[in-house]
């Protein structure tokens, strides 16, 4: 029986953490009696405790009452539960909704024990619901358990509100720079007033219209009821995050193909040149890439402070839960002094063991019914004040709204001519800061508010508890001891004052152990801040390798092409350019989110190793002398932390592959988007080449000119049939040996380039050789080498000869279309030189005015200048070129044979 009331102290649990705080209790006795009593005190040092380590038992935290070592339970803590309230039935009541760190719904799958949870109640841990907040000062009040899942599920949702303030950023500048260089055209009479409206209006259309799809998507991704729902889960919110990245893309998408809607309306519209066009598109995409360049800095400085944030709300989660843990623990340990004093005057037989129960009893009946009711009245404290806070906090962010809007309509209100683009640019992003910064603010100053005002309430709280219980205990020991022991009031009065003494060392030690542990998790949150840093450099490099692979695509796709102009080209990377930057800011959007979801999903481990460790080391550092059962029980304890960090390293490797697969995958499918989308443009510029070209042919052709030639030589009577026939005949003549001259050039020059690529790829063969013995030579492919190394050698032999054979054909086949369009505008030049003679000739003999203007022959102007920016060639080389000689003949013989008739 002496046992009882000890073991009924052990198995009172405010906090199950706690235990470990407890093994040393205030020692003012010497006698063997307290030395068995104190050492049976100690959780850690007792038989039961070091089974259930060894045997990794797991004790829910809401189990009341464990089995003895004989495996049989208190029979004191059984004998008419319905008509003695125990203290940890009250704990459990009351406590639980006050000062518990676990929701009700949460008490099952939850626990708060000193042992990692195991992997099968982890498997359902993201069908798991947690607290749905909108804010951080909700998270201060929150019982849920999962409160890094509520943090991270803030960070979500900041990061989804930034990407839409920039994506309605990105919306409105490109509307106003189309606007300046819109209203430049239509004060230079190129557009009418009518149609700058139209196009302008179309355009805001589109827009508005592209942003409702958008918003009805957004708004079917949420689970039927999910609104209404307190909680979610973190599978729900992976798939959201999905299926809003999936969403975004498409938008994005629809957006860029607007854009080049408006822009080909516009051309299609207006009077300007092909010139002029192009140099406004190309000014248009250059000033969406700087637009871009600010939206992306934007962007990683805003996502780094979103990071910033988080640890800070850690930080003081981890103070107010630190407040609050501090009362039952401290309670705790003042209550387990007065046993102390109370079982020394049971072992002097100045009290039996039944009235010291009662007495206990009682004390505990009387503190936790107070202590609970203050708890609840401060939680409603909190919650009425946090209401109150994020009311006010609403109405001064509708009053930023409204002033914010004002400025941004009166900076667009503004005239700005197209030299001062940038100046736009600048001043209207610089204005988007200050309202997102002082937003930012805000909702900062509000947060730091908000935690101390409820900080102040958990002091408040711990200063009543604390003078309850002395109230409580004065009057046990002033009023009840003299009652029921012999003692005199002044024996009491001693015991009371050594009750007070015994207080001191105690409190030194828990605030010993507040401050260790404070100090743990601050360098568990900056390993945290390290391995975030890490992962973003690493995203940074893989971004840029991303960027370069690219554009090195899409500069060998415009080098192959061979046609385009200087302007033509440099368009052409400029709109990939826009493309590309637009897609990967996307996705660091992305990766961040992705981030947030593995840490959610490694938190619950993440958070029971962080709480095994600390325990472990607060254990380590209060216990100075240990004996034998101590020190294996400590390694046995390293031995299982050990196992668990490789566990949480192997589970975290396996989450960050899963989410970098998903994210290459979107990452593959938004760049074949870009691709298909990069496909148009080079298509429509190709398109507009070819109509320039031919425009410029047919107004080059003078046919008008040869028609009239034509009628006034049949007409004439100065030109014989004779003279007419012989001129025709010597012109015949002319184009055939400028036709043979060219087909014996053509021929010879793809002869030479034949021989010189077989000379290529027989030194190239050569190197391949030498290479290969120099390997050999040095041991690099002996009999010791490995089958795997053998085969990857082989193939990556084979895959050099490959992409080497593949640049020597790429490189003749340029060499081949070059030369062949050198020899097409000789070719062309000469056929021109013939027939402008020819024309001369026959205007000399029929007496009619020369009016043409002489093209410029090969002996004015070299053949084959500018042939690398000049041509477009969609056939073969060879046909190509048989095609327009065949048709500049054709040409002539239609002069000649009208001539003949």
């Amino acid at each position: 029986q002496k046992d009882d009331s000890q073991r009924l102290l052990e198995s009172f649990s405010a906090d199950e953490k706690e235990h470990t705080l407890m093994e040393s209790k205030a020692e003012p006795y010497t006698s063997k009696e307290e030395m068995v009593l104190e050492e049976s005190e100690s959780p850690l040092n007792s038989n039961i405790t070091a089974f259930a380590l060894k045997a990794k038992v797991i004790y829910p935290i809401n189990q009341k009452f464990r089995p003895l070592a004989d495996g049989s339970s208190n029979p004191s803590l059984h004998e008419n539960p319905k008509q003695t309230i125990l203290p940890n039935q009250v704990v459990e009541t009351s406590m639980s909704g006050s000062l518990g760190s676990l929701s009700q719904g949460d008490k099952e799958d939850c626990s708060s024990s000193t042992t990692i949870h195991s992997t099968t109640s982890d498997d359902r841990f993201q069908a798991r619901a947690f607290l749905r907040v909108a804010s951080f000062p909700e998270v201060l009040t929150c019982e849920s358990f999962d409160v890094k899942l509520c943090l991270c599920s803030l960070t979500l949702k900041d990061l989804m509100l930034l990407d839409t303030e920039l994506r309605k950023e990105k919306h409105v500048l490109f509307i106003q720079i189309f606007k300046i260089y819109l209203t430049d055209f239509h004060r230079k009479k190129k557009i009418t007033d009518d149609l700058l409206k139209k196009i302008l209006l179309n355009q805001e259309n589109d827009f508005e219209e592209l942003q409702k799809q958008l918003d009805s998507r957004l708004q079917n991704i949420e689970m039927p009821g999910s609104h209404n729902s307190e909680f979610q889960t973190l599978e729900d919110l992976e798939r959201r995050e999905r299926e809003y990245s999936e969403h975004v893309i498409d938008n994005m998408e629809a957006f860029w193909k607007q854009t080049d809607k408006a822009q080909q309306d516009f051309l299609d519209q207006s009077k300007c040149s092909s010139a002029k066009a192009t140099k406004m598109m190309m000014d248009l995409t250059e000033k969406m890439i700087a637009v871009e360049s600010l939206l992306s800095e934007s962007q990683d400085l805003q996502a780094m402070a979103i990071q910033e944030r988080l640890f800070n709300w850690e930080l003081m989660v981890k103070m107010i839960d630190s407040l609050k843990s501090s009362i039952p623990e401290e309670c705790k340990g003042r209550l387990n002094t007065v046993s102390n004093i109370l079982d020394h005057l049971t072992v002097k037989n100045n009290l039996s063991v039944r009235q010291k129960e009662e007495l206990l009893t009682d004390l505990h009946k009387a503190f936790w019914e107070q202590l609970a009711h203050y708890s609840n009245e401060c939680m409603q404290q909190s919650k009425d004040l946090i209401l109150k806070r994020l009311e006010c906090r609403a109405k001064k962010k509708e009053e930023f709204k409204r002033r914010q809007e004002a400025e941004q309509e009166s900076l667009l209100s503004k005239t700005f001519l197209t030299e001062h683009v940038h100046n736009f640019l600048k001043a209207y992003h610089e204005l988007i800061e200050k309202h997102r910064q002082a937003q930012w603010d805000l909702e900062e100053e509000d947060d730091c508010e908000s935690t101390e005002a409820v900080a102040d309430l958990y002091k408040e709280l711990y200063s009543k508890a604390s003078h309850a219980l002395a109230e409580l205990v004065t009057e046990l020991f002033l009023q009840t001891l003299p009652v029921v022991t012999s003692l005199s009031v002044r024996e009491c009065e001693l015991l009371k004052e050594e009750w007070q003494e015994n207080l001191v060392p105690q409190l030194e030690k828990w605030e010993s152990h507040r401050q260790r542990r404070w100090k743990l998790f601050q360098e568990e949150l900056l390993q945290e801040k390290e391995l975030w840093i890490t992962e973003y450099a690493l995203s940074a490099v893989m971004q840029k390798h991303l960027s370069e692979k690219q554009e090195k695509i899409i500069q060998g796709v415009v080098s192959r092409l061979g046609c385009l102009s200087d302007e033509s080209v440099s368009y052409i990377l400029q709109k990939h350019r826009l493309l590309l930057c637009s897609v990967l800011r996307r996705f660091t959007f992305r990766r961040v989110g992705m981030a947030a979801l593995a840490r959610m999903r490694l938190s619950r481990k993440k958070s029971s190793l962080q709480e095994l460790r600390e325990q472990h080391t607060l254990q380590k550092g209060s216990s100075l002398c240990q004996d034998e059962d101590q020190w294996q029980l400590q390694k046995a304890v390293e031995s299982h932390i050990r196992e668990e960090e490789e566990k949480l390293e192997e589970e975290t490797q396996e989450t960050n592959l899963e989410f970098h697969q998903q994210l290459v995958t979107e990452i593959q499918e938004a760049l074949q988007f870009l691709q298909q989308h990069m496909e148009r443009v080079i298509g429509q510029t190709l398109l507009q080449y070819a109509r320039g070209e031919a425009e410029k042919k047919s107004s080059d052709d003078g046919q008008d000119f040869k028609e009239r030639l034509v009628e006034s030589a049949v007409e004439s009577v100065y030109g014989t049939s004779n003279n007419i026939n012989r001129l025709v005949q010597n012109y015949y003549q002319q184009l055939g040996k400028i036709t043979e001259g060219y087909e014996g050039k053509k021929l010879q020059h793809l002869k030479s380039l034949q021989a010189e690529r077989n000379e290529r790829i027989r030194l190239k063969n050569k190197e391949n050789e030498l290479a290969l013995k120099e390997k050999h030579s040095k041991g690099l492919l002996n009999v010791s080498s490995t089958v795997h190394q053998r085969v990857v050698l082989q193939q990556n032999k084979i895959l050099a000869q490959f992409e080497l054979q593949q640049q020597i054909r790429l490189g003749s086949l340029k060499q081949k279309l070059l030369g062949l369009h050198r020899l097409g505008t000789e070719l062309e030049n000469q056929l021109r030189e013939a027939e402008q003679d020819f024309v001369s000739e026959l205007a000399v003999l029929t007496r009619v005015p020369l009016t043409v203007k002489r093209k410029p022959s090969k002996r004015s102007k070299p053949a084959g200048e500018k042939a690398n920016s000049k041509r477009q060639t969609f056939q073969s080389p060879e046909r190509a070129e048989k095609d327009d000689s065949h048709e500049n003949i054709q040409e002539h013989h239609g002069v000649t044979s009208g001539l003949c008739r």
